[in-house]
């Protein structure tokens, strides 16, 4: 494989996933914790994100119930949805516009849109798209995202090219977990001051805050799919 250009053959290449049954148990396992945090997990949408595994990920994700797979790398996505039939694939990778028409009739969600020029993109090979616009509130150089006083503009921006926002996308930084939960709750009002129905944050390392913050989507890869989980789901 030479940078993220994946074809079909080379999907071999990514690591492979622990056993289809492991990962439905680390699945119920999730919806556990879960339910242990106090949330419903009906009301939690549960996004196994298989970036860097095999697609056979994707086929143990399918059969412990789950309809929503992440992907960062676009060329990966493409591979993997060629092969295997999905309800609802998320982009997660920043959003490159020259590759927009490629992913178009790929992706049911954009999770990462942080500018009026890449809804742009997606609303012309996508026309009502559902989208979410990312969020960096602490501007960490090299993230993607938008500062959080710039969301309303956004948000406003995507709605005028018709584009379906459903809310707001969080990558947290690491850091403490109170530094954690105050950066995801200020999301969390955000998206509740504009209406948005949607937040998405929570990821293996910092599940635990974004439940309680008010997350309503989780992306978990590596507590699903590593042959070893660094912190059990």
């Amino acid at each position: 494989m030479t940078g993220d250009v994946v074809s079909g053959a080379s999907l071999d290449a990514l690591a492979p996933p622990a056993p289809a049954e492991v990962v439905g148990e680390r699945v119920d396992a999730l919806r556990a914790r879960i339910a242990a945090a106090g949330r419903d997990p009906r009301t939690i949408r549960i996004v196994a994100v298989t970036k860097g595994y095999r697609v056979d990920a994707v086929h143990a994700a399918l059969a412990a119930g789950l309809t929503d797979i992440g992907e960062n790398r676009a060329e990966e996505l493409l591979a993997k949805a060629a092969v295997v039939a999905v309800p609802c694939w998320h982009y997660l990778g920043a959003i490159q516009r020259r590759r927009v028409g490629r992913l178009a009739p790929v992706v049911g969600m954009w999770q990462t849109v942080a500018r009026a020029a890449e809804g742009a993109a997606i609303a012309a090979h996508a026309p009502g798209a559902a989208v979410l616009v990312q969020v960096d509130p602490t501007a960490t150089p090299g993230h993607n995202g938008c500062a959080l006083d710039e969301v309303p503009a956004v948000v406003a921006a995507l709605r005028a090219l018709a584009l379906d926002v459903r809310g707001l996308m969080l990558l947290a930084p690491r850091a403490p977990g109170d530094r954690v939960r105050a950066t995801m709750r200020s999301v969390a009002e955000a998206a509740s001051a504009l209406g948005l129905g949607e937040v998405s944050m929570g990821m293996t390392d910092d599940l635990d805050e974004a439940l309680a913050e008010g997350t309503t989507m989780v992306r978990i890869g590596r507590g699903l799919f590593d042959w070893q989980v660094p912190r059990p789901v």
